[in-house]
């Protein structure tokens, strides 16, 4: 049996760069609470993503939680279930009803041309996500914000280091949220940020995630313990010098199974966004069993007897989880459950080998039947 073959696996830095950048904890033990290196990776994240203003928290899910609150939303928040859980977790967890909206078939993406048919007196806000890197229809759902007086708060768990028309993708909405975590393009081992050009909302999200605490001596609110550590931090210093050239890497197998794959009858592959700049964070691909003659179960199955493991992403939608039986009909929004029944997202990080690429692209095609 040939080597495991993870749908990700995590980019590091050599283990003498980090014992180098965390070498003077052991002289300061500062490991914690807003540290040195919790600042510096701050302010070069500030720089590289192109923000107004920029926090760091423990992960993502805190980043959308806490911005939610920040902004003291209340009511109905319009997104997508086309989403990881966190997503729709934080909007219920702050006491929010999440109200689904539909995706659009070629990007994935909230179909934002359906938002307005669901605002209601009772809608707050709006909660985009920008999937697999893709870009959302940023024009129309800023418009419709304006027009109702809504907060946009982006999931931008996907699209770090991304850029549209020219600005960074943290820039857009009131709050952009990233993810940190392990398996995402730039990681601190566990960690998130948000991403903001209100004051106001600043100093409220970083009272949030210390206890509510507003100084030394006054705690003057109820909140949550979100602060990322030095050793997360660290890491995140260390990766951030490496981001650009991890990318690079991602591109050369994206462009590879483009060539493998592109073409291919009843299979869809993820589109190139004009405007955008890309980070080839993930390859999704569509399986039409009546024109590719497999379903992508049966490619799943396939790959996974080889030791590769892709991944159902996103499957099952957000509207279909257990926890909210009975309350939604993920039949409201079918483009988002036929895309989640047959989206298969293949194999993809810096350091996958050309040649596994191949490997995984003769699997594919070998279930095609007809």
């Amino acid at each position: 049996m040939p080597d495991r073959i993870l749908v990700t696996r995590s980019s590091m830095p050599s283990m003498e760069e980090y014992m180098e950048e965390i070498k003077e904890m052991w002289d300061t033990h500062w490991l914690t609470n807003m540290g040195p290196k919790h600042k510096s990776l701050q302010e070069k994240l500030k720089e590289y993503l192109s923000v107004e203003a920029i926090d760091l928290l423990t992960n993502g899910h805190m980043a959308l939680e806490l911005s939610l609150q920040a902004l003291d939303v209340k009511g109905e928040v319009i997104t997508t279930p086309f989403t990881f859980a966190s997503t729709t977790h934080a909007i219920v967890r702050n006491g929010c009803t999440p109200v689904f909206c539909d995706i659009r078939e070629d990007d994935f993406t909230i179909d934002a041309s359906k938002i307005e048919s669901l605002i209601t007196e009772r809608t707050a806000a709006i909660l985009p996500v920008h999937v697999y890197g893709n870009v959302c229809e940023i024009e129309t759902i800023h418009s419709l914000a304006e027009k109702y007086h809504l907060k946009v708060i982006y999931d931008a768990a996907h699209a770090f280091g991304v850029w549209y028309k020219g600005k960074g993708i943290g820039s857009f909405g009131d709050v952009s949220c990233f993810s940190f975590h392990a398996t995402k393009v730039f990681n601190t081992i566990e960690g998130g940020a948000v991403c903001f050009a209100d004051e106001a909302f600043g100093r409220r999200i970083y009272q949030l995630k210390n206890f509510g605490i507003r100084g030394p001596e006054v705690v003057d609110g109820v909140g949550a313990n979100a602060k990322m550590n030095e050793f997360c931090a660290a890491m995140g210093l260390c990766n951030l010098r490496h981001v650009d050239g991890e990318i690079a890497k991602r591109k050369k197998v994206v462009e590879h199974y483009m060539e493998r794959l592109d073409g291919v009858r009843g299979i869809r592959l993820n589109p190139r966004q004009d405007g955008v700049v890309p980070n080839y964070a993930y390859f999704p691909v569509l399986f039409d069993e009546r024109v590719f003659g497999a379903s992508r179960d049966e490619v799943f199955e396939a790959l996974a007897k080889e030791n590769i493991r892709a991944r159902k992403y996103f499957y099952p939608l957000t509207n279909t989880f257990d926890c909210f039986h009975g309350m939604y009909d993920a039949n409201l929004t079918p483009v988002a459950l036929r895309v989640s029944q047959r989206v298969l997202t293949l194999p993809l990080y810096a350091d996958l080998a050309i040649a596994d690429a191949d490997r995984i692209c003769d699997i594919i095609l070998k279930c095609k039947r007809q």
